[in-house]
Order: C-alpha cells, then structure tokens, then sequence
C-alpha cells in the first residue's frame, strides 16, 4: 500500500500544472531579460546565464521579489506600487488566479445576484496589507469595486498609499480599519499561546484571538458579491521561515496567528454565518490540503447550499481555493421535451492530475445537489444514484415528461410508478488521463427529465475538466 501510494504521488509531481486560462501569465512566463531592458532598476537582480539560456531572478532576496512585483504590476497592468522592507510581497500571477476564479464563481450564475447589489461586481477584501494587490488587481483587470480592511498601522498606510498612487482606480477601492470594529464576543481576547496539534477542537479554542474579521466590520445594510482572504498560513513565524526558496517577507500579522490558517478561516466560517444574506460567495485561499478537506467540512456543517474549491497554481507552489455560500441556488430548468434514452455517456479527456475519477464524481453530486436533487454517492463503485424529489417528478409529469407507450392523461398516472431512485451515474477510468462518464435511467417513467439532466452534466463537467486540461 505504501509503495503505491508513493507511486501516485511521484507520478503527481510530475504532472504539468496549469495556471488559469485567462491569467496573463498563463501562456509564457514573464521575460526577466525584456523587463530588465525597459525598467533599469529591475536590472541589477537579474541574471542571464554565460552561455544563453532564460534569465532569472533569485527569489530568496526580498528586493528582488520586490522590483519584480513592482515591474509586473506597472508595466502588465498600469499600477503604481510599493511596499516598505518587511511587509508581505505578493506573486502577481498566483494572486491573478484567485481573481479569475472568483469571475469565474460570478459569471457561472449559480447563486443568483443579491437583489440590492448594483451593476458594478463590489468584493471585500480580508487582511489586504500594505501590498493591497487583491483590490488593485480587481479594479484594475475587471472593473471591481472593493472594500480592503486590515488591522495594522503600516498595513493601513500604505494600501491607501497604493490606493493614491493609482487615481485612476482610487475610486473603486475604499480601505477600512477593522481595529474600529465595535467590541464583541468573538473577538475577545484569550489564550494566545499558538498550538501545536492540528485538531479540530483545538482550533475551536483559539478562533476567538483572533481580530474582528467580519462581524463589527462589515456595515449594516452593506451587501458584498464575494469576500476573499489571504489568511496567515503559519502558527508562528518560525514555522512561516521553513522554506528556503522564497523570501516574500511578511509581518507576524501577515504570516501567522494561533491556530494558523485553520483558526483563521474557522472564523470567517463562523463570521459568514451572520451574513448569509449579504455576501453571494464566501471564499479565502488555503495553504495546506489536508485543511482543505476539514474547513469544507465546517463550511457544510454551519449550512452553506453551495461548497466549491479549486486549486491555485504558480510554477511548484500549490495553494488552494475554497468558496461557499447560503443563498439558494438557482433551479435547474428541467426540458421534458428531449427525447429519452434508457443510456447516456460522453468522455473526459485530460491530464489525470486534473481530471481524476474521484474529482469528477463529487462535481457530479455538486451539480445534482444543487439542482435540489437527493444524491447517495458511493465511493468504491464510483457511482451515484440520482433521485428527483416528489414534488418536481411529479411537475415533470404533468409538464410532459414521456412515458414510453402511455396514451392516458398523464395526470392520472399513479405517482408509486415514479417514486424511488430515477438514475444512476457511473465514473469509468479508461486509460490514464481518460474519463467515461455513463448514465443509466433505472425509471423508465422519466426519460425525458434524465435525457435532460445528463445533457446539463455534460456540459457542465467539460466545462470544468476540458478547460482545465487545455
């Protein structure tokens, strides 16, 4: 078992990652060499090889993640920019990523506008820091209008700082003092010694160290389309210094809290709660997988109808994307009038890194559960069987839905005949790399609906995978 399981992660490491389709960055790395050429202060920190060959830039000095932060954001997006020594340096294209995603969870329509938000998209950045890149890059690439809060002098100093430079986006971005935040319950102070086991409970006992986040922050009356964060990944700066390839600073603020990134997004989680109407997605970035898994968990336990996640990608670091929301979503428009099919199938083809069996059968429950419909998954046959609830299996009836023979008003069709589950849906590993997704209608009496529904899956699945695999 063991060995095995080394071989699937050797075989991972491997896998080509992809950043988002529309990053910039996406298609060739920025060019160290072209950029030295245009900007003489970005030149002393970059070295081009004796024999030719790509430049570089040595990523564990400070100054020179620095310049290049600034370079990108001046001469890729018209920003002006700067952070004084010590303050996190964000990346540029990882930080891109996180904001095409969430274009991505807006434009997708899953959870339907809030009714008094306007036409301009308006997020909520959480911690933005002296760097303020989330706000900027958003203004900038999209549109958006932002409120960024953070808690710390200098952090605020300087995101308004950045906010002046740019008078072409200082009207989107309004930069708040969370410190001002009317005192309550949550954010009263307890034991502050970071912990060190990574459980559940442990992280429970911490959350409440940790600085106003939404609850006293956000205004009443105030609704937002998303929230975002950048949480301290670490329990202590000695944790946040363990790797030697990177030098991107960072305050203790910035870098780390007790309980890390775990307690931290544990409040939001906690915070969203009070807002379930006001914030179409929640979502923040996560350092570790293994949190992954455990804050969804959370997320679903206090109630979200929608959980997403993804994962974030800049050259070999990995960082993933967890969003959720309350708000209801949309209904799936049923078309009875497709002609029926006792099976369907269609194929998945993409890198398996991307495209894993086990990936897509929790997309397929997503997708069928947020259409309303009762999912019973299991996981070692990869398969789900599907069942539409009474009340729209029997407005599919009376809306048309084909019963194979039937001439009687389909009015009158006993509803037993059409209780139970509707369909199954299998995941088939063919080759590496290769999905065959099938349906199965095990009620012949919803033909139709089921044609329909898988249509919709199909689409949506290739949609999700195939771009990615591009």
């Amino acid at each position: 078992m063991g060995r095995g399981k080394k071989r699937r992660r050797e075989n991972d490491s491997e896998a080509p990652r992809t950043m988002h389709p529309r990053n910039r960055y996406a298609a060739a790395p920025p060019d160290f060499a072209a950029l030295a050429a245009l900007y003489p202060s970005f030149a002393p920190f970059v070295s081009v090889p004796a024999g030719g060959g790509r430049a570089s830039v040595d990523f564990t000095d400070f100054d020179a993640t620095r310049e290049l932060t600034r370079v990108l954001l001046l001469h890729d997006h018209g920003i002006s920019w700067w952070i004084p020594d010590g303050q996190l340096c964000p990346t540029v294209p990882n930080r891109s990523n996180y904001i095409h995603w969430i274009e991505d969870l807006l434009s997708s329509n899953l959870i339907p506008p809030i009714s008094s938000s306007s036409e301009r998209v308006r997020g909520f950045d959480i911690g933005t820091g002296a760097n303020c890149i989330y706000p900027l890059l958003g203004a900038s690439l999209l549109g958006w209008n932002f409120v960024g809060s953070d808690v710390t002098d200098v952090a605020l100093e300087w995101a308004k700082k950045n906010v002046e430079s740019n008078p072409h986006l200082a009207g989107l971005i309004e930069i708040r003092n969370a410190n001002e935040a009317p005192c309550c319950s949550k954010s009263e102070t307890v034991d502050e010694e970071p912990i060190r086991e990574n459980t559940s409970e442990a992280v429970d006992n911490v959350v409440r160290s940790i600085p106003p986040i939404l609850v006293g922050v956000v205004k009443d009356n105030e609704s937002f389309d998303f929230c975002m964060c950048n949480p301290p990944f670490f329990e202590s700066m000695g944790e946040a210094g363990l790797n030697p390839k990177t030098s991107c600073g960072g305050t203790a603020q910035e870098m780390a809290c007790p309980g890390g990134e775990q307690a931290f997004i544990t409040h939001i989680i906690e915070d969203s709660v009070s807002f379930k109407n006001s914030f179409r997605w929640f979502t923040s970035m996560v350092g570790r997988k293994t949190n992954l898994k455990l804050l969804a968990s959370k997320v679903r336990e206090v109630g979200a109808s929608v959980v997403k996640t993804t994962e974030f990608v800049q050259g070999q670091t990995a960082r993933w994307g967890l969003a959720w929301s309350f708000i209801a979503p949309r209904k799936m428009v049923i078309r009875a009038s497709i002609p029926g099919k006792v099976h369907h199938s269609f194929m998945l083809q993409g890198h398996r890194h991307i495209c894993g069996a086990f990936k897509v059968l929790k997309s397929a429950e997503t997708f069928f559960c947020a259409s309303n419909l009762s999912c019973k998954t299991d996981s070692v046959s990869f398969s789900i069987d599907v069942t539409i609830p009474d009340e729209q299996t029997q407005a599919a009836v009376l809306h048309g839905d084909d019963f194979p023979g039937a001439v009687e008003d389909n009015s009158t069709k006993p509803h037993s005949a059409i209780t139970g589950t509707s369909f199954r849906i299998s995941v088939f590993e063919q080759i590496p790399g290769t999905l065959l997704i099938r349906g199965s209608l095990l009620n012949k009496a919803l033909s139709g609906t089921f044609s329909s529904l898988f249509s919709q899956l199909e689409d949506t699945l290739k949609e999700e995978f195939c771009r990615k695999a591009r």
